[in-house]
């Protein structure tokens, strides 16, 4: 009977999110929105197919977990030291600023100070999977505004931690907490030591065990071992599950493992995810609505608003620019995951009266649904007020552009560089409003836009111009502008930057004929001139160069047919490496045998001598 009941919950929730998603996307709406109305429509509150809604959060919690995991294996320590300015400056900022506010807002609503003021600082937390989830989707994440966001998100993941703590001292019956709270602490800080010394001394000996198995899923076991094992270590701490996770993705990220364990790990996070969304839909409490709807719809819209001006005022500090300070404030305006659990402390505690802690669990879940509806709101208002815009900014008259170059960063600034000073004309898209106002006062005709749109790159000309230059940053859109170009403009050439490797199979496989490695190149030339700085003349460093990037190029081809077998492409690169060392042997006894002829020898002895 148990195992009915898994398979059709299984079925259920799947069902759910294939049904319900699509639609929410196809309208524009994104996939969270799609998650949350699936929710609703099968929980207590819909056709009742699912009933203990709590079960079901605190297990698709993992999925956070698992986010935050990934995103702590993207992020070596070194980039997080580099971090700390707006992590702790300006998630202080945003927490106290939103905290102050919405505390005055609990106040008003005659909450006494101390649940007011638990209230406030658990609705000034924000949903760090919406924001992320929307951010990735908008392609957000690698701009100023992604990151200063991404910061404040992880620091309202650490402060969830005393702020959960918090509650229990602030509670009436707390006349002995001051023991428990030392306990506490010293259980939270046992947690934290015992997690760096497993990621930092006991994974990779582990990991390295595991992987000479060669067995895939063996190494998927351990994987969700390792995460969910440290979940349940600082969940029994009393410590945020998804901050142990991202501590441990963090240890992780210089690992050599760490692609493999963001690959494992992927899918799962996605599922969990989505389970995640459809609970939160679940645990929307419609009775308590329908019992006082005028008052919970106050406490949303006064929520929402407070949150949302405090974050707009603050972001002028934060560095995000005028023209992103509402898109900013309804990216992280919702309520967070944390304000489920530090309410659900708060009714233990008893800390908030009468049905207030269910309202403002209400208000947290129904924020999150409501976070698409402002995006597309914050959408609908910056196109009309871009079309209200000159020209010249924002409509692209004239379409005669034998170029287009899609994204204008340190990559698409040289090559439109050398375009402009060939006197070739050039259209730019690049969707960083900042960096179009800078590149303008330069004189570059640049215009703002998403070059993933095919709409733009009908207005930019794609129809008529005679080469695309695709420079975009984010490897995800770079591929999703080649495969519309290749769909909707066949005819178009293209010139493509490669961030890595996997990025230039996935352009060559699209067909793609020009791609350059954004890297490749200098490291080459600084390779090349480490070799004439240890004696070898410059014409000899050359031709080894140039060998290299040929011999490279062949390798690479070489792959490209079975560049997802990953046994395969190792194989090729194994074959390629000793073939390149036999004809580097090879031209080494040639230039011996040319040298001795004509005396190179000689000279070089006589120039070493003479720089020494």
């Amino acid at each position: 009977m148990a195992e009915h009941g898994l398979l059709f919950d299984a079925v259920l929730y799947l069902g759910a999110a294939v049904v319900f998603v699509p639609i929410a996307r196809k309208l524009g709406l994104g996939s969270v929105l799609g998650y949350l109305c699936a929710g609703c429509v099968i929980g207590p509150f819909g056709f009742h197919f699912v009933r203990d809604v709590q079960s079901i959060l605190h297990f698709a919690e993992l999925g956070v977990v698992l986010m935050l995991f990934v995103i702590g294996l993207e992020l070596d320590p070194k980039r997080l030291w580099t971090m700390r300015r707006d992590v702790f400056q300006g998630g202080a900022m945003q927490l106290f600023a939103c905290g102050a506010g919405l505390t005055g807002l609990a106040l008003a609503l005659g909450i006494p100070w101390r649940g007011a003021m638990v209230s406030g600082l658990a609705l000034a937390l924000s949903s760090t999977a919406i924001a992320v989830q929307t951010m990735k989707e908008r392609n957000l994440m690698n701009t100023p505004l992604g990151h200063t966001t991404f910061a404040i998100l992880l620091f309202q993941d650490i402060a969830a931690i005393p702020l959960i703590g918090l509650v229990p001292l602030l509670s009436q019956g707390a006349e002995h907490s001051t023991e428990s709270g030392w306990v506490g602490a010293a259980k939270v800080l046992s947690a934290i030591v015992i997690v760096v010394f497993i990621g930092r001394f006991l994974t990779r000996p582990a990991l390295r065990v595991v992987a000479k198995t060669d067995l895939r899923e063996l190494f998927t076991a351990f994987a969700l071992l390792l995460v969910v094992g440290i979940a349940l270590l600082m969940s029994l701490a009393g410590v945020s599950m998804a901050l142990g996770a991202f501590l441990a993705g963090v240890l992780l990220a210089s690992s050599e493992y760490r692609h493999a364990l963001e690959n494992d790990i992927e899918p799962f996070r996605g599922l969990l995810m989505g389970l995640f969304f459809i609970a939160v839909g679940m645990s929307i409490d419609f009775g308590l609505f329908a019992r006082q709807p005028g008052l919970v719809l106050l406490v949303i819209g006064a929520f929402l608003a407070v949150k949302a001006v405090a974050l707009a005022v603050l972001s002028k500090s934060l560095s995000v620019s005028p023209a992103q300070r509402w898109l900013f404030a309804a990216l992280i305006g919702q309520g967070g995951e944390f304000a489920f659990v530090v309410f659900g402390v708060a009714r233990e505690a008893r800390l908030l009266p009468g049905e207030w802690d269910g309202i403002f669990t209400l208000a947290v879940a129904l924020s999150m649904a409501a976070t698409p509806i402002m995006l597309l709101g914050y959408d609908y208002v910056s196109a009309r007020r871009e079309s209200q815009r000159a020209k010249t900014y924002d409509e692209i008259t004239d379409h005669d552009a034998p170029v287009i170059i899609a994204g204008f960063g340190r990559f698409g600034q040289i090559v439109g560089r050398l375009l402009f000073a060939a006197r070739i004309k050039v259209t730019v898209l690049d969707h960083d409003p900042d960096q179009v106002e800078f590149l303008r006062r330069f004189g570059f005709r640049v215009f703002y836009g998403d070059a993933t749109r095919l709409d733009l790159l009908q207005a930019a000309g794609a129809g008529t111009a005679r080469l695309l230059i695709n420079a975009i940053d984010d490897v995800d859109a770079s591929v999703q502008l080649t495969d519309l170009v290749r769909e909707h403009f066949p005819k178009l050439h293209m010139v493509a930057r490669a961030r890595n490797v996997t990025h230039y199979f996935e352009l060559r496989a699209r067909g793609v004929e020009v791609v350059e490695r954004e890297t490749f190149e200098s490291a080459l030339h600084a390779a090349r001139g480490a070799l004439v700085k240890l004696g070898i003349a410059p014409y000899e460093a050359r031709e080894q160069a140039d060998r290299f990037r040929q011999h490279n190029v062949r390798t690479l081809e070489a792959m490209l047919p079975n560049y997802r077998d990953e046994t395969s492409r190792l194989s090729v690169a194994h074959a390629g490496r000793v073939e390149l060392e036999d004809q580097f042997e090879r031209d080494r006894v040639e230039m011996d045998r040319i040298g001795a002829a004509v005396g190179w020898h000689e000279d070089l002895d006589s120039a070493s001598k003479e720089r020494s």
